[in-house]
């Protein structure tokens, strides 16, 4: 399904253009139309899920300047029909009231919304904070090991899963040794 189309950099102004013609030629990935129309038919969601979670947060602040006006504009028209109907002022009945509990909970899914993101963005900082301390190497993210022509810098995918269970099996023996030794320790009954 990858295409990939020829492109050839143009000669500059005033160079003979057959000089160097056929030593210029390099291929470049370009996207098909299919695969353009395909890109742009995307749906929303599919879209917004690669999106980071600071983005995300970002596109969502819009919508909650719009809510929380939306909230408060409501809230005041029911505490003004409120006071006209306690008044026995009856013509307050006449407009229709926005329902301020649609409003809140609009507002409050939003704030729990970038709530979430927000944690979740904290929490991927943390994890790649410790994955950088804990595991200076980079990881290629190719699934396919590229057997010994990885550089001692780099660590293929295999092999950071395989460190990956190293360090948890190591962990865990680590557990099981401390609980063993605290109930050896711990008074017998």
């Amino acid at each position: 399904m990858n295409q990939m189309n020829m492109h050839v950099p143009m000669n500059p102004v005033g160079a003979n253009p057959n000089v160097g013609m056929a030593m210029s030629v390099s291929l470049v990935p370009v996207p098909s139309p299919q695969q353009m129309q395909v890109q742009q038919a995307m749906p929303q969601q599919t879209q917004q899920d690669k999106m980071d979670n600071i983005s995300k947060v970002k596109t969502l602040m819009g919508s909650l300047r719009e809510s929380l006006p939306m909230t408060l504009k409501s809230a005041a028209q029911i505490l003004h029909q409120n006071y006209n109907v306690d008044s026995n002022t009856q013509k307050g009945m006449d407009n229709p009231v926005p329902r301020f509990d649609k409003n809140l909970e609009e507002f409050f899914s939003l704030c729990d919304q970038m709530e979430l993101h927000l944690r979740t963005a904290i929490t991927c900082i943390q994890q790649a904070q410790s994955a950088a301390h804990y595991l200076p190497l980079t990881v290629i993210p190719s699934r396919l090991d590229s057997g010994s022509s990885t550089q001692e810098t780099t660590l293929s995918y295999p092999q950071y899963l395989n460190t990956v269970r190293l360090q948890i099996s190591y962990a865990k023996d680590i557990h099981d040794t401390l609980v063993a030794a605290a109930q050896n320790i711990s008074p017998a009954e």
